[in-house]
């Protein structure tokens, strides 16, 4: 049988609930999320459920981080969904605020990480990253967490945060989680729902690059900007595809670099009709 989920909407419960779990010495587990759930969520969640003694899993599409001409009126929801998958994946408490609640009128504050953001998603994408450091700074001050967990998928997001965690002295582990894929490659995405039968073909072309950049760099190839050559030339072979960004970055810097080495990312963001996908591949 499952166990009850506490649903809390309000900020004040929220905070005085962490605050009572605190006090008895329990770990805070916390997995923020945008909702739509998918398998990948579920392996976060399922290692937030190992690492601490209360598992918060936050539900919020953040509006502040969509640009004016992106997806935020479409972005799927489906909040008895991932309810259900939340009890069947044990979590505690899911916190599922409303924009009154996150950025009430007269909300004037927001978190910028500098530099990081300069490159790769925050090029393409100005202002993102600043709605996501200031919604995750703020749910963290609601939630309280011991230990926060997130995908490498969005390697950047990752990295931005743990910037943000350091340089605001704030008390949490980071724990960073592999890609999860589907069957074929894919990388999972809640955006994944918006792709018809044939776009969803054509989505593998970023799994199918990757490869492609991995079997270039084990026969010896390490120039980055022959190598983005070749990933481009590949990605254009795909009729529904059309490249935003395709990378080779440090990444700890997330500065572009000449030469694969050791700890090297390549990233890539491509549209596949309007849905816009990411993926990347760490060296």
């Amino acid at each position: 049988m499952n166990k009850q989920i506490t649903v809390v909407k309000d900020i004040k419960e929220m905070s005085k609930l962490s605050d009572e779990i605190r006090k008895k010495g329990e770990v805070i587990s916390f997995v923020p999320t945008m909702g739509y759930l998918h398998q990948g969520h579920i392996s976060l969640i399922n290692e937030g459920r190992k690492r601490g003694n209360k598992l918060v899993v936050s539900i919020y599409v953040n509006p502040t981080q969509f640009g004016p001409n992106e997806d935020l009126s479409r972005y799927p929801q489906d909040f008895e969904g991932d309810f259900k998958k939340c009890e069947d994946a044990s979590v505690d408490i899911i916190f599922y605020p409303d924009n009154s609640q996150m950025y009430p009128d007269g909300y004037k504050t927001y978190v910028n990480v500098e530099d990081l953001t300069e490159n790769l998603c925050g090029a393409s994408r100005p202002g993102h990253f600043k709605g996501v450091t200031t919604i995750v700074a703020k749910l963290f001050n609601i939630v309280k967490p011991h230990i926060a967990i997130f995908g490498e998928k969005d390697f950047q997001q990752l990295a931005v945060i743990r910037q943000m965690i350091n340089d605001l002295n704030m008390n949490i582990e980071i724990v960073g989680m592999p890609i999860f894929r589907e069957d074929d490659g894919l990388a999972m995405s809640s955006r994944n729902a918006y792709l018809s039968p044939e776009e969803r073909k054509g989505a593998l072309i970023l799994y199918k690059t990757i490869g492609l950049v991995k079997e270039l760099c084990n026969n010896g190839e390490n120039d980055a900007s022959r190598i983005l050559k070749q990933a481009e030339i590949f990605i254009k072979l795909e009729p529904l595809a059309v490249i935003d960004y395709l990378k080779i970055c440090d990444s700890e810097s997330l500065k572009d670099v000449d030469k694969v080495g050791e700890e090297t990312l390549f990233a890539l963001a491509v549209k596949i009709g309007r849905t816009r996908l990411i993926d990347n591949y760490l060296f």
